[in-house]
């Protein structure tokens, strides 16, 4: 899934430091760079940028600075000097004029992030029973201090789930994951059918606004008429019919049925 997540805001981004960070953006990143490792072996601020510029790239394109500050909450000026900084560790490459891509290294480390946040969230979801509007806020408060272990023995336990709640692939432990590219329930044709793979974690409120129109994954869905200029979308939904607007059409991926 490549919807935008809401990463962990570092600490060192509040009012008050955020103007000591851009002022000394090298001191804030190297700051960020030596504290307390997470249980991946890497600071919870470097695993933060590595799994944010993974989604950013996940379209094609290289993370651009911008982008990347914006999903993190963080000053422009903080991020370029991180970057660097990771580049120089090897665990990111800068492509000119575009932006970074993980290298190889940078890749294991995003998805071995990625993949205890997921299975955290199933967990949550599975066993404790948290709703899905509030597992993506807890997993990420705990996938910096789980281990590798606990995780592996959280996924067993739910049968090693592919999926998370929210539709996105877990990456397996030696870190394959489901690539697949799924269009948008805006993309989907008037009169097509498709399966609902994945919705955006990004906003608690639209994730209760979804459940409330038992609009999940693994629900089929039809186009039945699309309103011009931007206007909203009439979907069938199991026997109802639903309106949708573009926004939220955007944060459901499909899949047509064949």
């Amino acid at each position: 899934m490549t919807a935008m997540r809401r990463a962990r805001p570092d600490p060192d981004d509040a009012p008050d430091a955020r103007r000591a960070v851009d002022r000394d953006p090298e001191r804030a990143s190297a700051d960020a760079l030596d504290a307390g490792a997470s249980a991946g072996g890497l600071t919870a601020p470097v695993e933060d940028y590595l799994k944010a510029v993974y989604e950013l790239e996940f379209s094609g394109e290289a993370a651009a600075t911008s982008d990347i500050a914006a999903r993190l909450l963080l000053s422009p000026a903080s991020v370029s000097g991180m970057v660097r900084r990771l580049a120089a560790q090897g665990l990111l490459d800068h492509v000119p004029y575009k932006g970074v891509r993980l290298t190889a290294d940078g890749r294991r480390a995003a998805l071995r992030t990625l993949r205890r946040h997921r299975v955290l969230e199933s967990y949550l979801s599975t066993v404790l029973g948290m709703p899905w509007d509030r597992v993506h806020d807890e997993a990420e408060a705990l996938e910096h201090a789980a281990s590798d272990d606990l995780i592996d023995r959280m996924a067993a336990a739910l049968g090693d789930p592919r999926f998370d709640p929210h539709g996105a692939p877990i990456p397996t432990r030696d870190g394959s994951v489901d690539e697949t590219r799924h269009a948008t329930l805006l993309e989907l044709p008037v009169g097509e059918a498709a399966t609902v793979m994945s919705v955006s974690d990004d906003d608690p409120a639209m994730l209760r606004y979804l459940a409330e129109l038992e609009l999940r994954p693994g629900c089929t869905v039809r186009v039945k008429a699309r309103a011009p200029f931007d206007g909203p979308i009439d979907v069938s939904i199991g026997d109802a019919v639903r309106q949708v607007g573009p926004t939220l059409a955007r944060a459901v991926r499909v899949a047509p049925v064949p």
